[in-house]
């Protein structure tokens, strides 16, 4: 864009007759604005007149156009923006206007009473077509352009575009979003600061500052059994660790160890509740003076730890006290304990196995009395030989039927002839009658039972039965004498051994507590209670909203 140069002003004279005065000419289209020229009648001399004939040369500007130009300086002192010129460039093209700058189309526009600047016009600019009509001027509003007092500073105007407020509004909004962010991380980070890093620097500072330490000592052993001297042991006596068939004496004496029998025979003997009663310890970890046996019992759980490894057959012990000479004479004494409880594990055992074996040596001999006894009786109500009777009695038989037969063919032998001798056949008959009554009477006793024994044949069954009964009462006599002589070895000799693997050494560093990872663990257990505490009241504040 190029603009005129500025020029001086002159005024023209005329040489017509008479006064002379000039008037200014009209305003050209659309210009509101008259320049008026006063007449002069001030009487000219005479040498002026030679001075205008002298033509001037060179461009002279119009008053109007003089106009113009400080119209347009006069909007360039305003300090509009480059997005303000091309609306206001825009609004003159819809009006109808042929701006040649963009000062020029905010002159136009004002000359027109309408100003670019104002928000209803802006609005329209936007949302009108091409043949939308100007709003008409509200004949209360002040028309531009307008007088400026010499001396004051023009201003931009301070209405925003719809753009700007919006642009301003959201940043408003992004403020009061950061501001309730930052509100929200402040409240946060106070609660976990009052529910987490509190209680953990508290933590911290007992576990560092305060907790007594404590030292422990740590040992091993295990239980071994004698499998009784086979060959190719050796004279080790075949002492073979065997901690599948000790399990259950291991397993025993570790239930022993921790129960609250073997912590009142360790108070007894180096007082366990006096060692955790002292000055030295912590207010937290103090056990009373007067304290009963069941709060002594819990801190006995504390800090005497047992284990077993089935794998390996081995007891491990870790005793911790405040001093590491007491806590090595606790593992010893401990030890001691459990090889005394070994001892009578494998003791009882064996007293057990002989007193089993006795009994049933007892019981195998009054078996075997009451099988004879049984015999005996049999025996005495019967005949000695019953084979040998029931023998003879068939034998008896034999004889009287074979005479029988011949008594009966001898009759028969007489009564066949034509006069037979009757006293001959009387005789046979009466023989024959005999024989008979004989034969009768003998099947009778090998068939029959009389009222005080049995047959022969039952006797002689239960007699069998008898001597059988006796025969087994002497091998389960023989068996639980055998029995009872091989207790009575396995019980004068020990079955059961307790073998130290580590020995209690006592520390010179203490073990408890462990300050980094208790405050750790302490850190973790309060956070995760302050999360589950929040996420249930975000659950039961969601749920009561809805």
């Amino acid at each position: 864009m190029t603009t005129k140069p500025k020029a001086r002003k002159f005024r023209i004279r005329r040489t017509s007759s008479g006064g002379g005065h000039a008037a200014a000419p009209g305003p050209e289209s659309g210009a509101e604005e008259d320049v008026q020229q006063t007449p002069d009648t001030t009487p000219q001399p005479s040498e002026d007149a030679a001075s205008q004939s002298a033509v001037h040369q060179g461009e002279v500007s119009s008053a109007r156009e003089m106009s113009v130009s400080q119209d347009i300086d006069e909007i360039r002192k305003e300090g509009l923006t480059g997005r303000q010129l091309r609306m206001a460039r825009r609004m003159a093209q819809k009006h109808g206007l042929a701006p040649t700058s963009d000062f020029d189309a905010v002159r136009l526009l004002r000359a027109r009473g309408i100003d670019p600047f104002q928000r209803s016009n802006i609005v329209e600019l936007v949302s009108g077509g091409e043949n939308t009509q100007p709003a008409e001027i509200p004949s209360e509003r002040v028309q531009l352009p307008q007088t400026v007092p010499v001396g004051q500073i023009a201003l931009p105007s301070t209405e925003l575009s719809p753009a700007d407020r919006r642009a301003k509004e959201i940043q408003k909004i992004q403020r009061d979003i950061a501001s309730r962010r930052r509100k929200k991380m402040l409240l946060l980070m106070s609660r976990l600061a009052a529910f987490v890093m509190l209680p953990t620097l508290i933590a911290g500072y007992y576990f560092y500052t305060i907790a007594t330490p404590m030292y422990a000592t740590k040992s091993e052993f295990l239980i071994i059994t004698a499998d009784g001297g086979g060959s190719g042991q050796g004279g080790l006596g075949g002492l073979l660790p065997s901690q599948f068939a000790t399990g259950q004496d291991s397993i025993a004496v570790q239930s022993y160890l921790e129960s609250k029998d073997a912590m009142l025979r360790l108070n007894e003997d180096v007082g366990f509740k006096a060692m955790f009663s002292g000055e030295e310890i912590d207010p937290i970890q103090r056990l009373d003076p007067d304290a009963t046996n069941e709060e002594a019992y819990k801190v006995y759980e504390k800090y005497v730890k047992l284990g077993y490894d089935p794998t390996e057959g081995v007891i491990r012990l870790d005793v911790s006290t405040a001093d590491p000479e007491t806590s090595q004479e606790f593992s010893e004494k401990l030890i001691e304990y459990a090889e005394e409880r070994v001892d009578a594990l494998s003791q009882e055992k064996r007293f057990d196995a002989v007193k089993t074996a006795e009994a049933a040596l007892e019981e195998a001999k009054d078996e075997r009395r009451a099988a004879q006894r049984r015999l005996v009786e049999l025996q005495e109500g019967s005949i000695l030989d019953p084979e040998g009777e029931i023998a003879n009695i068939r034998q008896l038989i034999g004889n009287v039927e074979l005479q029988l037969q011949e008594k009966q063919l001898d009759l028969n032998t007489q009564l066949a002839n034509s006069r037979p001798n009757s006293a001959r056949v009387q005789a046979l008959r009466s023989e024959v009658e005999v024989l008979s009554r004989e034969l009768a009477k003998q099947n009778a006793r090998l068939t029959e039972a009389t009222e005080e024994n049995a047959s022969l044949a039952s006797q002689a069954a239960e007699i069998q039965m008898a001597q059988a009964d006796l025969a087994t009462a002497d091998l389960v006599l023989q068996s639980a004498l055998e029995t009872k002589r091989q207790s009575e070895i396995e019980a004068n000799k020990q079955v059961r051994y307790l073998t130290v693997a580590v020995k209690p050494v006592a520390s010179q560093d203490p073990s408890y507590p462990r300050k980094f990872e208790n405050t750790l663990l302490a850190f973790l257990i309060f956070g995760g209670i302050y999360l589950l505490l929040s996420l249930t009241a975000s659950v039961l504040k969601e749920q009561v909203s809805s």
